[in-house]
């Protein structure tokens, strides 16, 4: 699961270039996550504002 930290997104569209399922998509100033994310964690690496985290569900 991705969590999106809306206060810290400075809506820059990195996370969206670097996601490989396409799962994020931006829109005006507005992240969404718009199909099933994999929880691989490369748009939270990419992302330069620590916005987004990645939680693992037991």
């Amino acid at each position: 699961m991705l969590r999106i930290n809306r206060d810290k997104c400075g809506y820059c569209g990195t996370c969206v270039a670097v996601c490989p399922e396409d799962a994020l998509e931006l829109i005006d100033v507005y992240l969404s996550l718009e199909r099933e994310c994999i929880a691989c964690g490369i748009c939270a690496r990419a992302c330069p504002l620590g916005a987004l985290e990645v939680i693992h569900e037991e």
